[in-house]
């Protein structure tokens, strides 16, 4: 079974009729924070796994305007719903970012993609010299209360793509162990995005507000609702 499939064939679409377009600006102010930051600046700018490509545009809107950027994806679906959006600046292509090898952009940003790689640490390595700096958003789906609820982890499978589960602690290892330079790395509180999860979520919001800014850590470990934002080289 070829994973990637589902987002060449257009089930993935069918499961996720808006491709989570909803919750672009938030992703890209995250983005635009830890850029701002850290001081970092970028002219040419580049996403693996751009979607339906509503952070690139966001993204667009708020950069400087000798900023351009394209979005890679491999979902011609994807593709359909980006070419509306394209302008002078702002470009997408139906490809594989990684067998394209003469690319190298200031930023390259990988949001909510290395869950749905089949090869997640082929990949890291692969992206890694495709730019100079990195952004990851990355959720961190693996925490008590995921664990006891027996169908948690199965339906982010079935219906988001997601084939692997990470902590904090783990993400961390996996950059080191591929030798990249971490710059920043922090929580995004992805549970305030109105998802539409149903009112077991949502009274989950309470201890996630109370508890995190007394123990971060601990916090997300227990009752998740958090990604971990990456800023490396």
């Amino acid at each position: 079974m070829d994973y990637s499939d589902i987002y060449q064939n257009g089930e993935y679409l069918r499961r996720n009729p808006t491709w989570d377009v909803e919750d672009s600006p938030w992703k890209a102010k995250q983005i635009l924070r830890i850029l701002q930051e850290l001081d970092v600046h970028a002219h040419t700018i580049g996403e693996v796994g751009c979607g339906a490509g509503e952070i690139l545009v966001n993204l667009q809107r708020a950069m400087s305007e000798d900023c351009v950027f394209q979005g890679y994806d491999i979902s011609p679906q994807a593709i359909e719903l980006c070419r509306q959006k394209s302008n002078e600046r702002l470009h997408f292509i139906q490809g594989d970012l990684l067998k394209e090898a003469d690319i190298h952009w200031d930023l390259l940003l990988a949001i909510d993609v290395v869950e749905h790689v089949e090869d997640y640490l082929g990949f890291m390595r692969a992206v890694k010299d495709k730019a100079t700096y990195k952004v990851f958003h990355i959720p961190l789906e693996l925490f008590v209360l995921s664990a006891l609820h027996s169908g948690f982890l199965r339906k982010q499978r079935q219906n988001s793509g997601h084939l692997h589960y990470f902590t904090k602690d783990i993400l961390l290892q996996v950059f080191d162990d591929l030798d990249y330079d971490v710059l920043d790395a922090r929580y995004t509180p992805g549970f305030l995005v109105s998802r539409g999860h149903g009112w077991k979520d949502d009274l989950l919001h309470i201890p996630r507000r109370i508890c995190f800014p007394l123990h971060k850590d601990l916090t997300v470990r227990i009752f998740g609702g958090y990604s971990l934002l990456v800023l490396a080289r």
